[in-house]
């Protein structure tokens, strides 16, 4: 049985039937009937709230962490519920005994967010973030890994790289790199904010000593559903964003991590509702043409907007990044204003243009996309001749 149009599961979600949202990357969406369970959750805590937070929590929590440890092949005990993968790599980055002199090796596309995160971890330990230019275009995901360890030195000690990058929407070869660096004796700390339900996860196979991944992106679970999945010889020295009720004696990695006082648990207890909601649409026959669907938007908006793609189709999932053919710092915003179309441009200094093509994405967003474009440009080009 073929996975529901994509207009049909556009009314499961809900987003304003008004705007092309095209910018599900940025913050994720949440369908419906897992909202209507997540409210559901935050009622129950409301009619008793003792009984919820200190007799059925920590049940419903287990529960919940064994759903996702399956969903993306890792041991349960080794998962830890955490606002958002943000929030896991900075835990991951403290927890390490960086001396002065040493470095972090990371690639030029990182998140910014996180790419702040270390520099600060580093400058307190007198460390070094070395950031690697990735040349684009890729002809190559080996590239990626290829230009990274060539800046690999003696005093390097860690390698961050993103499962998938947020500006630029390219799935980077992690097996690869996770392989070289463990070669070297390197610790390993991925960001996978964009990877859970857009490509396949699994963490046992992958091996790396740290990945933070978000729940609420494309697995669509309400927003503040992140994990962080730590090697069970790293999780003694990594400690939580404050100490609370976790540190107590006999307590797990993962109640360490999560037990941070008193807070509304429903997002993490809402994860495999969405699991569960994406297994029933078979998300898999869904992922393949959200896919086709982003390799073909891709070629058209290169062709609209005449640039060059930034790396080859094997490196698309369902986000697709574009050239511009020069700097346009408002034009999102004119695409929303006048066209109520929801699309990020020239994010975090990239001449860029990101697309994301969710389950919902119909044929005519992008449509509705290209079209925009086009007067935009067209706009520009008549005041440049004015």
């Amino acid at each position: 049985m073929p996975p529901p149009p994509a207009a049909e599961l556009r009314r499961e979600f809900l987003l304003d039937p008004e705007i092309a949202f095209l910018n599900h990357g940025s913050f994720g969406a949440c369908p419906r009937p897992v909202f209507e369970r997540y409210q559901a959750r935050q009622r129950e805590l409301e009619r008793e709230p003792v009984d919820f937070l200190d007799r059925r929590l920590p049940g419903l929590l287990e529960k919940a962490r064994a759903a996702l440890a399956d969903y993306v092949g890792c041991s349960a005990p080794d998962l830890a519920f955490v606002q958002n993968a943000t929030t896991g790599v900075n835990l991951a980055a403290r927890s390490l005994d960086l001396e002065p002199g040493d470095e972090v090796l990371a690639t030029g596309l990182e998140y910014g967010a996180c790419d702040l995160a270390w520099e600060w971890v580093c400058r307190r330990a007198g460390a070094r973030y070395v950031r690697t230019p990735v040349p684009l275009p890729l002809r190559d995901p080996r590239e990626v890994a290829d230009a990274l360890f060539a800046a690999a030195g003696e005093r390097t000690r860690v390698v961050f790289v993103s499962h998938v990058t947020s500006a630029t929407g390219l799935v980077l070869p992690v097996e690869e790199i996770v392989s070289r660096a463990r070669a070297l004796g390197l610790v390993t700390v991925i960001d996978g904010a964009h990877a859970p339900a857009q490509v396949a996860v699994d963490l046992a196979t992958l091996g790396a000593d740290f990945y933070a991944g978000n729940a609420h992106k494309w697995l669509c679970a309400p927003k503040g559903a992140g994990f962080l999945h730590v090697r069970p010889e790293r999780q003694d020295r990594l400690d939580a964003a404050i100490v609370s009720w976790g540190y107590e004696d006999g307590k797990t990695f993962a109640q360490r991590v999560e037990q941070q006082g008193t807070r509304d648990p429903a997002a993490w207890l809402a994860v495999p509702d969405a699991i569960e909601f994406q297994a029933a649409r078979d998300w898999d026959g869904v992922r393949a043409r959200c896919r086709e669907l982003t390799r073909e938007a891709r070629s058209q908006l290169g062709r609209l907007l005449g640039t060059e793609p930034i790396a080859p189709d094997s490196m698309l999932a369902q986000m697709a990044a574009v050239r511009l053919p020069r700097p346009a710092p408002s034009l999102s915003e004119r695409l929303f204003v006048r066209h109520r179309v929801e699309v990020p441009v020239d994010r975090h200094g990239h001449d860029l243009l990101r697309l994301s093509v969710a389950a919902y994405t119909t044929r005519d967003e992008i449509d509705r996309l290209l079209a925009a474009l086009a007067r935009e440009l067209d706009a520009e080009d008549g005041q440049e001749g004015e």
